[in-house]
């Protein structure tokens, strides 16, 4: 029976969650995720807990930040004076904003407080910093 090598292309069924049990995401009533192993196309950890893994088998991972989203970083929090944002918007907490870092690069920035004068961006993945545990079965390798 082959194995799921760098360069394959998989199909996989998922469940993530956080170390205190809540769901982040699920191919449950999906189509498997497809991807090719060793490419880049998820996170590292993933691509790692993945490798080795036989057509109907099933494994459970726990991948730590750092092969995961990485570190939280402090500095990707700002804030900023309302009077940067675009005209007409209203700004509340958990909004999705988009913005340019300096290297012209689009960036998600997550609204976390909103006040009179500013508004507390982050900049962060939200699954920065944090531990995830899949559950993964692979359910093809083309």
């Amino acid at each position: 029976m082959s194995e799921a090598k760098s360069g394959d292309k998989v199909k996989i069924h998922y469940t993530g969650t956080l170390d205190d049990g809540t769901q982040f995401d699920s191919s449950a009533g999906r189509d498997p995720l497809e991807f090719e192993v060793g490419s880049g196309q998820v996170i590292p950890g993933f691509d790692k807990a993945v490798e080795g893994m036989a057509v109907g088998e099933s494994r459970k991972v726990n991948i730590a930040a750092e092969d995961a989203y990485g570190p939280r970083h402090e500095q990707m929090v700002q804030e900023v004076p309302r009077t940067q944002l675009p005209e007409g918007l209203e700004p509340a907490e958990g909004m999705t904003l988009q913005a340019q870092n300096q290297q012209g690069q689009a960036m998600q920035l997550t609204v976390t407080a909103v006040s009179k004068e500013t508004i507390t961006v982050d900049g962060n993945h939200p699954l920065a910093g944090k531990a995830l545990n899949f559950d993964i079965e692979l359910v093809d390798i083309a």
